[in-house]
């Protein structure tokens, strides 16, 4: 345990504070792309794999809680946790735990990640070819979770963080997890697969926005920074707007013989009320409850959708 351990960690455990810096609200959202994926994979009626998925999952899951852990250091050194955090508070922001126990535990979530996709090649790849273009595949997500926060050239800190969640969220969950199933490359994919990638951007955007006023003090150029409290506000709008289009177009794509895909719909409430609550919101402390209503629009949305091509098989 750190010597320096602040007055806010009072009642708090060593236990507690680890699953604060897990963030376990987050894994959601590493589970969406791949449910996406799987289930457009079993809709199309390839041969479907459930070790294959189940692989696919835990090395999603292994990733982002290796990216959470990393943020976590990567925020410390860099001094962007202050008191002044509206966001929940970190197990080394709180003292709890020691920049030496901090980095054991990204060696070991590192490891996890590479011990399960490892499996999960194993037991997908068809191929060396895939297996090649795999072991890289792996070896950048590895990277960019470790690289978002961490480093002198952390690429969070420059305003990329939008784009990589982008990139990792929802077109390589998606399409990559489609892939090892079916081993075929359908360019229709992108189309749910970028409705998963805006989503998961826009949860990335309402944390960004509650802590846009904290990051320009520490240095942490956001996206949402770089554009302004206004700005940035309409950029919410738009990401949550386009994602639900991407979803809609692929609802039409696929409900010829699936009509369930519309269950996507069942998350426009959320919608709504999330909208609403952006175009009130003038203070960053507004945006602090957001954050659980956004992760539910991505769960509602990308589950109904996934749900929906599931129950038409």
């Amino acid at each position: 345990m750190s010597a320096n351990v602040r007055d806010g960690a009072r009642g708090q455990t060593i236990v507690g504070a680890w699953f604060l810096s897990l963030r376990s609200r987050t894994l959601p959202l590493a589970c969406c792309g791949i449910v996406t994926g799987n289930a457009l994979a079993a809709a199309s009626g390839a041969p479907w794999s459930g070790g294959v998925f189940w692989a696919a999952l835990t090395t999603a899951l292994c990733l982002q809680l290796l990216a959470n852990l990393a943020n976590d250091y990567g925020d410390y050194t860099h001094a962007a946790d202050t008191p002044a955090r509206l966001g929940p508070k970190r197990g080394m922001h709180l003292g709890l735990i020691s920049p030496a126990a901090m980095k054991r535990a990204i060696w070991f979530a590192a490891l996890l990640a590479m011990l399960s996709g490892l499996v999960l090649m194993t037991i997908a790849c068809r191929s060396p070819m895939d297996v090649a273009e795999f072991l890289v595949l792996g070896a950048v997500s590895i990277a960019a979770a470790l690289t978002y926060t961490l480093g002198r050239h952390a690429y969070g800190y420059r305003g990329l963080g939008d784009l990589s969640v982008l990139i990792f969220f929802g077109w390589v969950a998606v399409l990559g997890s489609y892939y090892l199933q079916t081993h075929v490359f359908d360019p229709r994919i992108f189309i749910p697969a970028t409705a998963c990638g805006l989503l998961s951007v826009a949860v990335l955007n309402v944390n960004n926005l509650r802590d846009i006023d904290e990051d320009r003090l520490s240095g942490k150029i956001t996206f949402a920074a770089m554009l302004g409290m206004r700005r940035a506000r309409g950029y919410h709008l738009c990401l949550l707007t386009a994602g639900f289009a991407f979803l809609f177009w692929s609802a039409c794509l696929w409900s010829g013989e699936r009509p369930w895909t519309w269950l996507f719909l069942l998350a426009l409430p959320l919608f709504a009320q999330n909208a609403a609550a952006t175009l009130r919101c003038r203070e960053s402390a507004q945006f602090r409850n957001q954050l659980a209503v956004v992760i539910k629009i991505n769960m509602f949305a990308l589950g109904g959708f996934a749900g929906g091509l599931a129950m038409s098989l």
